[in-house]
């Protein structure tokens, strides 16, 4: 039997039912036996009607899509790629000639046949409407009673609810004077956590408690049941759990005394000892929802004003004036506590002021001429900033990356003009230099020049890094200040400057860019060509693919060594590699001899989420295209949705309106005049609003890490400024290894131990790379320390890191393969996911087999 004749069997069966039901009906509601006829003369109407509901129901609901398409496909109809709807709509249709049932026809030959005993079925229905009809009006009564009882109930509460509190006020205070005397106190916990035995503690001390609730939150001992979404669960009580119940059954007593359980319903027609039972469940509900409301007032009264109660016996017009007298004693020092807090949080805001406030207001010197160079990327914009700084007597050149700083310092040194360089992680004093390059961190205010650099001013808007920009640019302490950026940042910087002396260069590309029409693919990958993607990961897997496809392949990615990723550009720029593959780090200040730069991704993780690159993103990596002097004409390219990204690259950028703030020596010297710890000066900087046009820095890392050591010895032993410095130590946080490192070199300082020896391994690329970070951080905290010839030997240990870093490249890049993350198979290069196709039908059934 096919499915849709057993559907046309059970809708036939579903029909007889309600018809045999709809007579039941019928004839209980006749005071008389009615005739057959005169039952089919008014019923016939739905009879005829009822199998076709019952029918086109059935048979939509119940047949499966595909018994659908092949029962339309019979009749002729096309089935293939035609939406539900229609396939439902055709069915259904279809199925309104389909067999037809003669309900009515099937019922008279019932009656023809005397199947059905009219007298019989007459007094059965009648019998059993009459029973109905009886409990209706039962259950109407009841709801009557149950409405009439809980309004009086609601008008008594109404009435004395005043004197009901205080009742319910004295009944709490003999208790509270019993409960502080008598039980132990234990040790707070989580209330759920029965697993943890309770550990006695001493007794009670009234004193200890200011208000009602915060003695209401101690633990009695004992294990209640509770319930929490609908689920019941053992916990520990608390007193609020005890006073709730003790209070609960005490008003429900106190009310059955004062009255209202004599009250009559001698209009409902019920037995006394129901009413009585049900009067006494609904006021049992009433008085726990009572107890609950009076409990949060008793809550917010003062321990010391119940203990006096306990001891006046109760008189309600005596307890009336002293709960008066009380409540206006509260009132008054409630808004006493009202003016306190708020007169602390004018002085915090006030200290706050004075912390941050004048700090983020531009203090520039008014006899420094700032130079603004302009424009987009690869345009010379750096050279004729630096070519200003050799020609001047001293010179600092701050850089965005200590890669770039490392170029300038190798640039003006091989020019000769001597130049130092300083880094977080490393020094190179050149004897004689007037110059120095190093990253945009370590400037300092105080330090003059007579010509200084600031490279890629736009990172002033970095939500961590942005205000060394900031500094730099308005505390620069020089005759003359260049400043390189992209268009968008013009306007702020004009703004942060003020009536200075200004003048402004702005530069527009000599090599035109052109975006390619056709969607790139690996089979067109050309000499000079720049592939770009998003994360390490993808740089290896896409060099090792071209590797394997018999192209020479150079890398760029954040975590690669500098040396190495120096080493790396030479190789293309020397011609030995013919093709770069490389992260967003190569859109800052890396100028490379590239023909084509290609977008292998439109998107990247940001830190929290995927998302579209910006329109000035593209910009910065597509402008390292076309090189001025080798090629004519700089390509770009994309894999996908080419409209889209060639909108972003030509779109005019939206002008940059805000910029980052951070802390500063002089912010922690004002903080240090009224507060010690920095977990306060996390909450201050929380607190603080920056001025309009400015955000905060964040300073999530240095808040994680200073949660490892708060409290501790750590930052007992060293001053605010010092403990600061150490957290914004610039190394990778998101390594558990390197945090390691940190506090166990945190903890040797304060000890004035030894330096912890490093953990260096270099079975594969990932531990060479995280050994190199690990020796880092190790010259961070030498050069903090002032430990310049232990500095210069790890240097030299890093340098051959960084070389086994870039020989391992060679060689491990060539033997990579993209694999499946789940069980390892191999997967194609161009295999979209990140799993197999076998993995991923796996996973699919087991999620999915339980629907």
């Amino acid at each position: 039997m096919n499915q849709l004749e057993l559907t046309y069997r059970n809708a036939v069966e579903n029909t007889k039912a309600k018809i045999l039901n709809d007579l039941t009906l019928y004839l209980g509601s006749k005071d008389k036996m009615p005739a057959y006829e005169d039952y089919v003369l008014e019923r016939s109407t739905y009879i005829n009607q009822l199998w076709l509901n019952v029918w086109l129901n059935k048979s939509t609901g119940s047949v499966s899509r595909q018994t659908k398409k092949d029962y339309l496909k019979g009749k002729g109809y096309e089935t293939e790629n035609v939406d539900k709807k229609l396939i439902n709509h055709l069915f259904r249709t279809e199925m309104r000639t389909y067999k037809p049932f003669h309900a009515l026809e099937w019922l008279n030959k019932k009656w023809e046949a005397e199947e059905i005993n009219w007298e019989d079925k007459y007094k059965e229905a009648r019998e059993d409407f009459l029973q109905k009809e009886e409990e209706r009006l039962l259950q109407k009564s009841i709801q009557n009673f149950q409405e009439k009882f809980n309004q009086d109930i609601d008008r008594f509460i109404e009435r004395n609810e005043e004197n009901l509190y205080l009742y319910v006020r004295h009944f709490i205070s003999l208790n509270l004077i019993k409960d502080l005397q008598g039980p132990v106190k234990y040790k707070k916990i989580d209330t759920f956590a029965l697993e943890e035995k309770l550990k006695m503690i001493g007794v009670f001390d009234p004193a200890d408690y200011t208000y009602v609730s915060e003695f209401f939150e101690e633990l009695t001992g004992d294990i209640h049941k509770t319930s929490h979404w609908g689920r019941q669960y053992f916990e520990y009580e608390t007193y609020f759990d005890r006073f709730l119940l003790k209070t609960a059954s005490y008003l429900k007593d106190l009310m059955m005394d004062m009255g209202i359980s004599e009250m009559q319903y001698k209009e409902v027609n019920l037995s006394r000892s129901f009413i009585q039972s049900f009067a006494d469940e609904i006021l049992a509900e009433t008085s726990e929802e009572l107890a609950l409301h009076f409990i949060e007032f008793a809550q917010q009264e003062y321990v010391n004003d119940l203990i006096k109660l306990a001891k006046i016996p109760f008189d309600l017009t005596k307890h009336e004036e002293i709960y008066q007298d009380d409540l206006a004693s509260l009132q008054r020092r409630v808004e006493e506590e009202k003016a306190e807090i708020e007169r602390k949080k004018e002085e915090e805001k006030r200290i706050i002021n004075e912390i941050f406030g004048q700090e983020y207001q531009p203090s520039i010197r008014r006899n420094i001429r700032f130079v603004l160079h302009i424009g987009e990327t690869n345009t010379g914009k750096t050279h004729h900033a630096l070519e200003k700084m050799k020609a001047a007597s001293s010179g600092l050149y701050l850089a965005p990356l200590r890669l770039l700083a490392l170029e300038v310092f190798d640039k003006l040194n091989q020019e000769d003009t001597l130049c130092s360089l300083k880094t977080g992680e490393e020094e190179k004093i050149v004897a004689g230099a007037s110059h120095i390059s190093c990253t945009v961190e370590m400037f300092h205010e105080k330090e003059f020049f007579d010509c200084i650099v600031i490279d890629e001013a736009q990172m002033i808007t970095d939500k961590d890094r942005g205000f060394s920009w900031y500094k730099a640019i308005t505390k620069a302490n020089a005759n003359e200040v260049h400043i390189i950026g992209s268009n968008n940042v013009k306007e702020i910087l004009l703004e942060l400057l003020g009536d200075s002396s200004i003048e402004i260069f702005e530069y527009t590309r000599d090599v035109p860019l052109e975006v390619e029409k056709r969607e790139f693919k690996f089979s067109r990958v050309d000499k000079g060509d720049a592939l770009i993607c998003f994360s390490r990961k993808k740089v290896l897997e896409t060099a090792s693919r071209l590797e394997n496809s018999g192209h020479s392949v150079s890398m760029i990615y954040g975590s690669m060594p500098p040396e190495t990723r120096k080493k790396q550009v030479h190789r293309f720029n020397s011609g030995e590699s013919s093709i770069i593959v490389s992260t967003d780090a190569i859109g800052m200040g890396l100028n490379l001899p590239i023909k084509r730069v290609i977008f292998l991704e439109n998107e990247k993780f940001d830190g929290q989420k995927r998302r579209l690159l910006t329109s000035q993103e593209v910009k910065q990596i597509a402008g390292r295209a076309g090189r001025k002097g080798i090629y004519d004409v700089g390509k770009v390219a994309f894999v996908t949705n080419i409209k889209k990204m060639w909108d972003l690259l030509v779109g005019e950028d939206k002008p940059i309106q805000t910029f980052s703030v951070a802390p500063t020596s002089t912010v922690f010297d004002r903080f240090q005049t009224y507060y010690r710890d920095l977990g306060t000066f996390f909450e201050l900087w929380d607190k603080f609003e920056s001025p309009k046009g400015t955000k905060k820095a964040s300073l999530s890392e240095e808040r994680e890490l200073y949660e490892k050591i708060r409290g501790s010895e750590i930052e007992a032993k060293l001053s605010i400024m010092d403990l600061y410095g150490f957290l914004h130590l610039p190394f990778s946080k998101k390594e558990p290894q390197l945090i390691w490192q940190w506090e166990q070199t945190m903890l040797a300082i304060i000890d004035g131990a030894e330096l912890p020896e490093l953990l260096l391994k270099n079975r594969n690329l990932e531990e060479l790379e995280l050994s190199y970070k690990a020796i880092g951080l190790h010259l961070l905290f030498l050069y903090r320390l002032d430990r310049r010839t232990e500095a210069i030997y790890w240097e030299r240990i890093r340098e051959q890191i960084s070389d086994k870093v870039h020989d391992r490249l060679r060689t491990d890049v060539k033997n990579m393969a993209k694999k499946c993350r789940s069980c390892g198979r191999k997967l194609p290069w161009d295999h979209k996911y990140q799993i197999c196709d076998q993995c991923h039908e796996r996973k699919y059934r087991r999620n999915y087999s339980h629907y």
